[in-house]
């Protein structure tokens, strides 16, 4: 059993054995041009020799490993404990004499670092930075008991809450710990191979510090920073640097002030900083993907210990051109969004998210997309487990019609779209027409939609006609010839209730008539957002009638406190079959089932078919069930809606009478009543097509699963469950063959995995830059947060930030604060005195209900969910598009 290995001796196969560090340290050691202080690796097997001689350590370990994220104050009591009694371990005498044999290697009397090196840092989804202790400039005798120190860090509270929030477990986590020679070095730094902001992969950003490394990464010093793409320096900012910190020849670090002369100099000259760039460049594609990497700069007399064990430098002058760049650690960049793959051409590309024009930003599985992606009208490129739309070609247009569009949906995406046309260095311009060509063929404009509800109708039983034949035939359909009928049912009954040209025309007709009265009540009344009023209680919104169906199923249960506290006790989906034994259990029960018949096929993100639908986790309804029996009275649900629809046609009267005292007002009238009329008659349509195709992806994906249920019968897959991370046309091959690719499959849960700490941007270049988009706007008063209004209306209330509807715990009167909604959100819109989202748009379907309910709203407020707080006071400014925070 080894117990030290040589830095030279490992490679990044040996996590289990050096740990994430010693493991990256090994390999740097292979690349040519990279050079490596000098050390060496205690390994694991050092540290389960340590903890075998300390049983109750093991014990701890076990009683650690119960413990949830949230119970801070027993990870705290338990993680101290732990670490108590690994430091008063004594080095087990074979593992003693190992180190110290290597010591006398390096050379006794030298310093050195010793670091912690566990097994789950610097992996692909976690880097760990700065969770376990390392120590700078240890004397020779002094390092047997720091490798303990190190051994007890891998339990400090930190280190023990940051893997339970990113699922390691504390059974499985080992510690080995790397001992680096130090010697002096001039300066040390950090760099990153891709924009650690903006994510462009293209540009490398660099830091720099006199001194020890351990001063800037743990904020104690200024750091010059430069900025280096295609071999050129673009910017460098020039830090007054008032201290730095520094190895002492007694032992340990000490700070000391900068020499006034050197305060303003910069650390790096122009030719180091691009010779530091070509060696993070090497690393790069060793590793195959973009780097942190920690690096000292030394006088060219040897080694060094890390960036976070640099010696110091007791020069007068600037770092000089003789300097020798040394690399003292190097860790994936784990929070950098992947860029969509696209085949072919090697130039340029922009992508939209799909996500935040569908309201569902979280990752999706690998059976959610594909399906999506059979869906969808055209091309979608996924990466992250998100779907985006290249859009490079549209945006080259010279009309600027796609960004004019984009801009009234989503002002954010919109301006990062200008931004990226604006600077001229990605979106070519589209070349000009030539005198000698054609002018295009105009497009035949669709026959004239009259605004008869007729129209509406005839679509939606068109539409219900196919739904109840689908569900009649699919369940004759199996193995493959069923994912064969599933592709011909998307193309040939879906898509067009999706996309056919009706569909599309009647959506548009309900749009166009919403703007053109806004336009023209805020130019000739004065009177802003016209159309939110004029939108509320519209017939035919599926939506809209989801929730007040809900407060219909409330007034069944408030009649029956039995069944009332029985719910308030529910943990479990198997909750209904219990109801009819219970007092009034059974109209509880038939009132439940009658409303999951009708939208059991909604949830949250039901975009993704394997999202849990209401129908398979029915406790999902529950907190707005019971929201609903608390804060409302018999007959609400009905009360609502005529509240709303004599609202409208109040304001509808006001605004026509209005207009008729205008000159030229009686034609004024009349046009906005006909567009009035086409709003109250298509806007309900809006929510239809959504609502169908969930209603398809179903009746698919029951479907689905009972082939996935078949092949854990035969023993093909494990889990029903692990089919959601095959693709349509991978678990198709494998309902032929029997044979599923297990590795495939565990790669893909951990990829899922990784995927749901990412945040998607908006808009994403295949450079990987995130272009962020802003409100450019001078009406939003000082320390107000901006938004999008689309649904007008102030309402002051209590915040409550939710981010899981099912724990959606909500007052009547509360202002809901969330990252999206869709759909599945409606329950709990009936009950709240306003929303603010982090995602959104005018047509979004959070919107359109919000405007049907008169519920004030202000959508696409950046980063809501953490600059407001749960149950912070706060006004909601719908008509203008911004959030007050009071208190």
């Amino acid at each position: 059993m080894a117990y030290v290995s040589s830095l030279h001796d490992i490679d990044r196969t040996q996590r289990g054995r050096a740990g994430g560090k010693g493991a990256h340290l090994g390999e740097l050691t292979r690349i040519d041009g990279v050079q490596v202080p000098d050390g060496f690796c205690v390994t694991t097997d050092a540290f389960d020799r340590a903890l075998s001689t300390a049983p109750s350590v093991g014990a701890g370990i076990e009683r650690l490993a119960r413990l949830g994220p949230g119970d801070q104050d027993g990870i705290r009591a338990l993680s101290a404990e732990i670490r108590r009694e690994i430091e008063k371990i004594t080095v087990p005498a074979e593992v003693a004499a190992a180190i110290e044999a290597r010591l006398v290697r390096l050379g006794d009397r030298a310093g050195y670092a010793v670091r912690s090196s566990a097994t789950a840092e610097d992996s692909p989804t976690a880097s760990f930075a700065g969770q376990q202790d390392s120590y700078l400039n240890i004397a020779g005798p002094e390092v047997l008991r720091h490798v303990a120190r190190c051994w007890a860090s891998l339990f400090t509270e930190r280190a023990v809450t940051y893997r339970l929030r990113n699922g390691f477990g504390d059974r499985t986590v080992r510690m080995a710990v790397v001992v680096q020679r130090m010697v002096a070095a001039q300066a040390a730094g950090v760099l990153f191979t891709a924009d650690p902001i903006t994510g462009n992969r293209k540009v490398i950003s660099i830091e720099a510090t006199l001194g020890l490394g351990e001063a800037l990464v743990s904020g104690q010093a200024n750091a010059d920073r430069y900025t280096v793409r295609d071999g050129e320096v673009l910017d460098r900012t020039i830090a007054t640097k008032q201290h730095a910190l520094h190895a002492t020849s007694a032992g340990g670090t000490e700070e000391r002030e900068v020499e006034p002369g050197r305060r303003h100099q910069p650390v790096l000259t122009d030719e180091q900083v691009l010779r530091l760039a070509r060696l993070g460049r090497r690393i790069e594609a060793h590793f195959g993907c973009p780097q942190d990497i920690e690096w000292c700069l030394t006088d060219g007399a040897g080694s060094v210990g890390a960036a976070d064990g640099v010696g110091g430098a007791d020069s007068a002058s600037s770092v000089g051109p003789e300097g020798d760049f040394q690399v003292v650690q190097s860790r994936p960049i784990t929070t950098l969004f992947p860029i969509p793959a696209v085949a072919g051409d090697g130039a340029n590309h922009v992508f939209l998210s799909v996500g935040h024009q569908q309201m569902m930003t979280d990752a999706w599985k690998p059976l959610g997309i594909s399906m999506w992606q059979l869906t969808a009208a055209g091309p979608m490129h996924e990466a992250g487990g998100r779907l985006f739309v290249d859009a490079t070609r549209i945006l080259a247009a010279p009309d600027g019609a796609t960004v004019a569009m984009v801009s009234r949906s989503d002002p954010l995406t919109g301006d990062a779209l200008r931004t990226i046309l604006d600077r001229g260095d990605f979106v070519p311009p589209a070349p000009a027409a030539k005198p000698t060509d054609p002018p295009p063929a105009p497009a035949e404009p669709p026959a004239p939609l009259p605004t008869d509800p007729a129209v509406v109708d005839e679509l939606v039983e068109r539409s219900r006609r196919s739904i109840e034949e689908l569900r009649r035939e699919i369940p004759t359909r199996t193995g493959p010839e069923l994912f064969d009928f599933i592709r011909t049912d998307l193309t040939g009954e879906l898509k067009p209730t999706l996309f056919g040209p009706r569909s599309h025309q009647v959506i548009m007709a309900a749009m166009e008539a919403a703007w053109w009265l806004n336009d023209h009540l805020a130019d000739w009344l004065g009177v802003t957002n016209a159309a939110d009023t004029l939108s509320q209680s519209v017939p035919g919104n599926v939506t809209a009638e989801m929730g007040l169906a809900l407060l219909d199923v409330a007034d069944v249960i408030r009649a029956h406190p039995e069944v009332v506290a029985f719910l308030e006790q529910v943990d479990d989906d198997g909750f209904l079959a219990e109801l009819p034994a219970l007092p009034g259990g059974r109209d509880a029960y038939d009132a439940i089932r009658g409303f999951l018949d009708r939208y059991g096929m909604r949830c949250p993100g039901e975009v993704d078919i394997t999202r849990p639908r209401w129908s398979e986790r029915p406790s999902m309804l529950i907190a707005a069930i019971l929201a609903n029996v608390r804060g409302f009275e018999p007959g609400a649900g009905a009360r609502r809606f005529e509240q709303g629809r004599r609202e409208a046609a109040e304001f509808e009267r006001d605004v026509l009478a209005r207009l008729r005292a205008l000159p030229d007002g009686a034609e004024r009238a009349a046009e906005t009543k006909r567009m009035i009329d086409r709003v109250r008659t298509f806007t309900g349509y809006r929510e239809y097509p959504k609502y169908a195709m969930v209603s398809r992806y179903l009746l698919y994906k029951r479907a689905i699963m009972r082939e996935a249920d078949r092949l854990v019968d035969a023993g093909v897959l494990p889990d029903a469950t692990d089919a959601h991370y095959l693709t349509v046309a991978e678990l198709q091959e494998v309902v032929r063959t029997h044979r599923a690719d297990a590795e495939l499959i565990r790669q893909r849960k951990a990829d899922f995995a990784r995927y749901q700490a990412l945040t998607p941007p908006r808009v994403l270049t295949s450079d990987g830059e995130a272009v962020a988009g802003a409100y450019r706007r001078d009406d939003v008063p000082a320390d107000a947060l901006a938004g999008i209004a689309v649904s007008a209306g102030t309402v002051e209330g209590r915040a409550r930030v939710v981010l899981d509807m099912a724990q959606a715990d909500l007052a009547a009167g509360d202002i809901l604060v969330t990252t999206f909604t869709d759909p599945s959100w409606v329950p709990v819109f009936v009950g709240i005195g306003g929303l603010v989202t982090e995602v959104g748009g005018l047509m979004t379907h959070g919107a359109v209900i919000a405007r049907e309910y008169g519920l004030p709203a202000v959508v696409g407020v950046q980063d809501a969910t953490r600059l407001i707080r749960d149950g912070q006071r706060i006004r909601v400014h719908g008509t203008d598009g911004y959030v007050e925070l009071l208190d």
